[in-house]
């Protein structure tokens, strides 16, 4: 045990240390990026009383990056610096099974929100469609229950395929990342990528799904209103909703394509490609986010208010 933990202080180069402190910088900006919208969420909830759907979404899906950013920049620090730890048996189950738990979680409740704002904002006379729109503040809560049920499974899943293969392995394991001890290539895994492969399939069809119908009926609204030169409310909502799922799907695809790479590179953690794959995909819950404070007024006014207040303070002194 002392020479593996040893042998793993003699591994931790400048360049683990490196990377270690851009992805733990990543994570620190993510979290008080998340902790900002669920702090003026929370706020406002307690001065009105009441949520909305958007806001509900938004309040969970903050709390899940926050603890799934938070979770990151503690696993680099400890891995590269404190490998010790997680020679501790379960640790290293530990950390896999929750952090599958939270990236579950972030990517299903991201594509939810997408689906949300198509159903709010686009206009079809489909009657399951206008069904969906009725319904909809009713569902998104059973919606994000049902997300953390399924993400709950995959996780117990995971914790235990990781276990047997710990006991199996212990001395083989490597402690690079979290996929490192969550998927390796043995058979009894394929059933965890396969599952994991085809999750991230379907929340990334649901977005583009969601991009397609919402592009389609702001076409179809703006050439209803061509001829009328006034400036009408709803084409500035279909536009504005339309930039912030086009920047979402935008970053999605590249960390759809990121989460993919990290599957195909299991066989060899050592790949330079692997660091780039995982600097992209932990950026994306802090990019996202930022992105939702910018399309959400009540956000945005409050973000630069509180940066004008700190602006003001700091010239004062």
């Amino acid at each position: 045990m002392q020479a593996c933990y040893s042998q793993h202080l003699f591994n931790a180069t400048s360049y683990d240390a490196i990377a270690t402190a851009i992805i733990t910088l990543q994570a620190f900006a993510g979290m008080w990026i998340n902790a900002f919208i669920v702090s003026v969420l929370c706020i406002a909830w307690v001065k009105k009383k009441s949520f909305n759907s958007n806001e509900k979404i938004l309040l969970f899906l903050g709390c899940v990056r926050f603890w799934y950013l938070c979770i990151t920049g503690l696993y680099c620090i400890l891995s590269t610096f404190y490998a010790h730890c997680f020679y501790v048996y379960p640790t290293p189950q530990i950390f896999v099974a929750i952090h599958s738990f939270l990236n579950s979680s972030n990517l299903w409740v991201s594509a939810c929100l997408c689906v949300f704002y198509c159903i709010k904002i686009a206009n079809f006379r489909h009657c399951f469609f206008i069904y969906l729109k009725v319904k909809i503040d009713r569902i998104v809560p059973r919606l994000l229950g049902a997300f953390v049920l399924l993400s709950l499974v995959f996780c117990i899943l995971v914790y235990d395929v990781t276990d047997k293969d710990y006991r199996d392995n212990f001395n083989s394991t490597s402690l690079g990342n979290f996929w490192r001890l969550a998927v390796r290539t043995d058979k009894h895994f394929l059933p965890i990528i396969f599952a994991t492969g085809l999750g991230f399939a379907v929340a990334f069809t649901a977005v583009i799904s969601s991009a397609l119908l919402l592009l389609f009926s702001l076409w179809r609204h703006q050439r209803k209103m061509q001829t009328n030169s006034v400036k009408n409310l709803s084409t500035d909502a279909h536009i504005k909703a339309m930039k912030s799922i086009l920047s979402f799907f935008l970053i999605y695809g590249i960390n759809f394509t990121c989460l993919v790479l990290s599957l195909i590179y299991l066989r060899n953690q050592e790949n330079p490609v692997q660091f780039y794959v995982s600097l992209f995909q932990y950026a994306f819950p802090a990019v996202h986010s930022l992105i939702l404070i910018f399309s959400n007024p009540k956000l945005e006014k409050t973000l630069l208010r509180s940066l004008s207040r700190l602006k003001g303070k700091v010239c004062m002194r």
